[in-house]
């Protein structure tokens, strides 16, 4: 991909200009893969999408399509900074979901093309070149992790009876096997160790449990909770979101082997997203700017960044290399040149 389609710059329509009917289609597939499988974390805009249209009531546009920007990260003792985004889809498809590769290199991400299926590919950070890293029509890959010291990736797999299980996809080609083969349906996942695994089961409410993957069980140990996951850098807890009530929802951590949690702090109205810094701070994003949270400075979120400037929006899940010097971002996709 030519470096100079990243730039945070507006787009030309010979570029990216495409077919309505392309776009509609990918759009529908992606309603449909997740209304199936994440209805309860599905955006309001998508489930209205799936009711008859009123006739009194006026068409909504669909919103942007979801695409990914990187950007350098530098985080002292001190201060914290982040450099100019690039957009590394830059397209109007679905992209989403990135995660980091074990050395940074590279970003995996979900992304649905021109063949309507959810697939993992690869953004090389060196050469902004994309590769395709899963291709299994009729099933779908999401949520890519790096495993077993960057050779695999683990990804919520969408099966052809629509189950959700934990898959394991090896980068050398080898083919596929599941991980948890009776724990379903699960919509996100974090690893504590290389065997544990702390993971977001939906159900009515959606649970947080404790898997291990030596014995292929879990354990249930809170409800009501969001879909980001992490494991917290420089220790063996993770973090999740509690959704106290609808307006309230707070970052707690868990430890999986005492089962003690702690809450860290309130999250900004609308924002379930969050990251960890290599400082041990948190990020999320709230609109077009990055929000940072460090223990010590009470529940206040402080501006880390904002772009506004460069057209940037809606900015949602978020992922920071393990060497802590680059972060990946969701934000809503620019319009279609007209």
């Amino acid at each position: 991909m030519p470096g100079s389609r990243h730039a945070v710059l507006p787009r030309s329509g010979a570029v990216f200009a495409r077919s309505r009917t392309t776009l509609t289609s990918v759009a529908r597939r992606v309603v449909q893969v997740w209304t199936l499988t994440c209805l309860s974390t599905a955006p309001a805009t998508e489930l209205q999408a799936q009711q008859p249209a009123q006739a009194t009531r006026p068409t909504r546009p669909a919103p942007p399509a979801p695409d990914i920007y990187l950007a350098q990260l530098t985080v002292s003792r001190t201060t914290a900074g982040v450099g100019v985004p690039m957009n590394i889809t830059d397209r109007a498809g679905y992209d989403n979901q990135p995660s980091f590769a074990a050395d940074g290199a590279s970003v995996f991400f979900t992304s649905v093309r021109d063949d309507a299926q959810a697939d993992i590919y690869r953004y090389d950070v060196r050469t902004r070149a994309t590769a395709r890293v899963t291709a299994t029509a009729p099933e779908s890959e999401y949520s890519a992790t790096p495993i077993d010291g960057g050779r695999a990736i683990s990804v919520v797999r969408v099966e052809r009876d629509s189950a959700q299980r934990l898959w394991r996809f090896p980068l050398d080609g080898a083919a596929p096997t599941v991980i948890l083969e009776r724990i379903r349906p699960v919509g996100y996942h974090a690893w504590v160790d290389d065997h544990t695994l702390a993971l977001f089961v939906l159900g009515s409410p959606n649970s947080l449990q404790i898997a291990d993957t030596r014995r292929g069980t879990a354990d249930t140990l809170a409800t009501g909770i969001g879909r980001s996951l992490h494991r917290i850098p420089g220790s063996a807890r993770v973090s999740f979101v509690r959704k106290v009530s609808a307006t309230e929802w707070w970052i707690e951590s868990l430890d999986p082997k005492t089962r003690a949690r702690e809450r860290l702090v309130r999250l900004p109205d609308g924002v379930e997203d969050h990251a960890w810094l290599a400082d041990g701070s948190v990020v999320c994003g709230r609109g077009s700017r990055l929000l940072r949270w460090s223990r010590g400075g009470g529940d206040d979120w402080r501006e880390l960044a904002d772009f506004s400037g460069a057209g940037i929006q809606g900015i949602t899940r978020l992922a920071v290399s393990p060497q802590g010097d680059r972060i990946a971002f969701v934000a809503e996709g620019r319009p279609e040149a007209r």
